[in-house]
C-alpha cells in the first residue's frame, strides 16, 4: 500500500491494476464516510441515451469528470467518444462501485479512465480548472443543503472557464422509479444553486418518462462573490 501526504488531503492507493490505480480520498485526520445513499443505483436505464450524450458533446481528447459515477456506465460511455487522448476522472465514495469499474475497464483495456474514491462534497484530488466538461447524474437531490453548495463550489473550481456541467434529476412528479418526491428537484432550485458560481444555463431537455437534463456553461470571468 502507497502513501501520499497532501497539504489539504491524504491519497491512499488501495490496489493497483497494470494499467490503473484507484484512490481514496480524505482530509487528515477524518475518516471516510459511509457509502453515499443511492449506492448501487443508476439512472443509465431510465435515459435517452443517444439523446443525452448529443447533448453532453464531449470533445476528442477532453477531459471529463463524472461525479459519483457509481459503477461508471456513464463514465464508459464517455471514454468511448473522447479518445485515447482524453481523460474521464470517474469519482464516487462507493468503494465497492469503483472496483467494479476498475475491474470492467482492466477486462476492457480501457486506460482513459481514472477511478477515484472520494467525498464529492469535500475537495476534489484535481487540479483548479483543468475539466471540460462534468456530469452530475442524479446526485444533488441526495445530498444535504450544504452539501449540495460545497459541491457545486468544488465542481466551479476544477471546471474551466468555458466549460460544461450537465445536471440529470428526477422530474419531481410522484410516479415512477426515483427518490421520493419530496426530494427531488425542480428546475429552479438548480439554477438558484448553479447560477452563483457563475454557471449560465445552456438548455434544458427532457431525457426519460421520468428525467431531465439541464446544461450550463461557466463564465469565462472570475466567479461572481457569493454574499
Amino acid at each position: 500500500m502507497f502513501f501520499h501526504c497532501y497539504p489539504y488531503f491524504s491519497l491512499f492507493i488501495l490496489f493497483r491494476a497494470p494499467t490503473h490505480e484507484v484512490y481514496v480520498m480524505c482530509k487528515k485526520g477524518e475518516p471516510l464516510r459511509d457509502k453515499p445513499v443511492a449506492a448501487g443505483k443508476s439512472s443509465f436505464d431510465l435515459i435517452d441515451r443517444e439523446k443525452t450524450f448529443a447533448i453532453i458533446d464531449v470533445k476528442p481528447g477532453s477531459s471529463f469528470l463524472d461525479l459519483a459515477c457509481g459503477v461508471g456506465k456513464y463514465s464508459i460511455e464517455i471514454a468511448n467518444k473522447i479518445g485515447e487522448k482524453g481523460t474521464v476522472h470517474a469519482v464516487d465514495l462507493w468503494e465497492e462501485g469503483i472496483g467494479a469499474l476498475t475491474q470492467e475497464i482492466k477486462a476492457k483495456n480501457i486506460k482513459n479512465i481514472t477511478p477515484i474514491v472520494a467525498d464529492i462534497s469535500k475537495k476534489l484530488p484535481l487540479e483548479e480548472s483543468s475539466i471540460d466538461s462534468c456530469l452530475m447524474a442524479t446526485i444533488l437531490h441526495d445530498l444535504s443543503k450544504s452539501e449540495q453548495t460545497s459541491t457545486i463550489q468544488e465542481v466551479a473550481s476544477v471546471v474551466k472557464p468555458g466549460g460544461m456541467i450537465t445536471i440529470i434529476e428526477f422530474k419531481k412528479i410522484d410516479k415512477g422509479p426515483g427518490p421520493p418526491i419530496d426530494i427531488r428537484m425542480e428546475e429552479e432550485q438548480i439554477e438558484a444553486l448553479v447560477a452563483p458560481y457563475g454557471f449560465i444555463k445552456v438548455m434544458g431537455s427532457e431525457i426519460g418518462a421520468f428525467t431531465y437534463l439541464l446544461k450550463y456553461k461557466k463564465e469565462t470571468l472570475r466567479r461572481r462573490t457569493i454574499e
